[in-house]
């Protein structure tokens, strides 16, 4: 059974919450893309983490945790948030996380790297609102073939150590002629490969073998996504994307079984919209600075990994239908419904204004996008607690209508309803 967890819109749709809930019914939880650039904010019974790089699942012992080789990953940063898990009380071992020998790493050089470029187009106004961790030159390096990969750290000889200095010589052109900065010392970094070699010698392995062993006695796999559809660099609003494909058909490529078909796809869909970083967000043109400062502060609404305040505005089902769609959904679980719960009247947005004067329900791209306007529709609220509802009859009536409209609207079954943080809180349809 390989399921994966996916976000529907721009990321921070509470997918780590989701997995925390949903891994007690799985075997192995994966990560599949990315790197610390977002996080998992996930509260339940042990208490309240924020998860970086690892899976959600590492929150539950019995499960095995997996860092696939589509994801890039900075051991600097790595062990320092398993330090602070184990603070915690969470184990971590061997025996419960596994890395890819062939996941990316991100090097310090790269983390420099993204803050000098962004540093360098704010001065114009042309940031992308990176995370500035190194994500995207990390991955950039992959595909020029100028970095190395975690199973690189199991062999650090001589012949590696040649190898990490042609990657500094090419690497130091950049930094010293473009940005002007301070040459990169081969030998710090020798010195830091060797450090991360020692601490995770154990953990790194072959996952892909793994995972395709696991698959064949008939284990249940849960692949976790980081950000949303509008994040994947394919189908996102490209520039303002991440630097890896986010969506669910990516999951067995990411893990290292590429030759596996996903059995089902869950998107995450906020009951509002969130997004965080630069770009396109039609849904925040609907409503009114003031009301949006009213909502964030309802929902929370900080980046775990970087505490910038979110942007946010009503429920896009523009962008949701699409993104349904590029993440081949067969569920949605909806999350959030609660901080719904002060509105009078919910505002939703049913379809873009161009700015040709025509409306339209297809999630447009480019220029197209750039310049759209929402088109507002309002469904009553419920005004009332809703936190310690657990059947979906139970919900008021008004509730009910708001997710049953969302579910007409975005063409797939909302089977998971959450009403809270805690892991207990939440409706199955």
């Amino acid at each position: 059974m390989l399921t994966a967890i996916t976000g529907i819109n721009w990321g921070d749709e509470g997918k780590g919450r989701m997995v925390d809930l949903l891994s007690q019914e799985y075997d192995i939880v994966v990560r599949y893309q990315g790197g610390n650039n977002a996080g998992h904010t996930v509260k339940n019974p042990r208490g309240k983490f924020v998860l970086n790089l690892l899976p959600s699942g590492i929150l539950r012992p019995e499960v095995v945790c997996v860092m696939g080789n589509g994801m890039v990953i900075d051991p600097h940063h790595l062990d320092k948030e398993i330090a602070t898990l184990r603070q915690q009380g969470i184990e971590i071992s061997p025996a419960n996380l596994k890395i890819s020998d062939r996941a990316t790493i991100c090097m310090p050089f790269h983390v420099d790297q993204d803050g000098l470029e962004e540093a360098r187009l704010s001065q114009t106004g042309a940031q992308f609102g990176s995370t500035k961790r190194g994500i995207a030159y990390s991955y950039g390096d992959k595909y020029m073939k100028k970095t190395l990969r975690m199973g690189d750290l199991l062999h650090l000889d001589e012949a590696m150590k040649k190898r990490l200095k042609t990657i500094v010589d090419a690497k130091n052109l950049t930094m010293v002629n473009i940005y002007g900065a301070k040459p990169i010392d081969l030998e710090e970094m020798w010195a830091w490969c060797q450090e991360y070699g020692r601490v995770f010698k154990d953990y790194i392995c072959d996952a892909g073998a793994y995972l395709d062993a696991a698959d064949r006695q008939g284990k249940k796999i849960l692949f976790e996504a980081q950000l949303g559809a509008l994040r994947d660099i394919d189908f996102g609003i490209y520039p303002y994307t991440s630097s890896s494909n986010v969506i669910g058909a990516y999951a067995p490529i990411g893990a290292g079984i590429p030759g596996r078909k996903l059995d089902l796809s869950i998107g995450i869909m906020k009951a509002y919209s969130s997004c965080v970083g630069e770009g396109p967000f039609t849904a925040e043109l609907a409503m009114t600075e003031e009301e949006k400062d009213v909502l964030r502060e309802h929902g929370h609404e900080y980046g775990a990994a970087t505490g910038r305040p979110r942007r946010v505005g009503p429920i896009d089902l523009v962008a949701s239908r699409y993104g349904v769609r590029c993440q081949g959904a067969d569920q949605v679980a909806l999350t959030l419904l609660d901080v719904l719960d002060y509105m009078e009247k919910i505002p939703v947005v049913v379809r873009y204004k161009l700015a040709d004067g025509t409306e339209t329900d297809l999630f447009p791209m480019g220029e197209a996008l750039d310049t759209a306007q929402p088109v507002v529709e309002y469904l009553p609220g419920w005004h009332c607690d809703i936190t310690g509802v657990r059947r979906f009859e139970d919900l008021p009536k008004e509730a009910q209508d708001y997710v049953l409209y969302l579910e007409k609207a975005v063409g797939c079954h909302i089977q998971y309803i959450s009403v809270g943080a805690e892991r207990e809180a939440y409706i199955k349809r």
